[in-house]
């Protein structure tokens, strides 16, 4: 994947760096994580922005590290 340059507000880039902490990523990766939800977000106006990102988030998730979904008997 190429990687280009572009000018973000600093005020962002420093909401970006508090949050990149928090889930564990680079500044750039919650940039890229939060341009993707936006993204998601305007193909999907009816889903909540939080099931768009936790979506994502678990789409990302290692394959080994999933269980099977195995749904409860009534």
């Amino acid at each position: 994947m190429s990687t280009v340059s572009v000018r973000i507000d600093e005020e962002l880039v420093q909401a970006a760096r508090v949050a990149s902490k928090a889930e564990f990523r680079t500044v750039q990766a919650q940039v890229e994580f939060w341009a993707k939800v936006g993204r998601s977000a305007l193909d999907n106006p009816d889903l909540p922005a939080s099931f768009i990102a936790e979506s994502l988030m678990s789409m990302a998730e290692p394959k080994d590290d999933s269980t099977v979904f195995v749904p409860r008997a009534e």
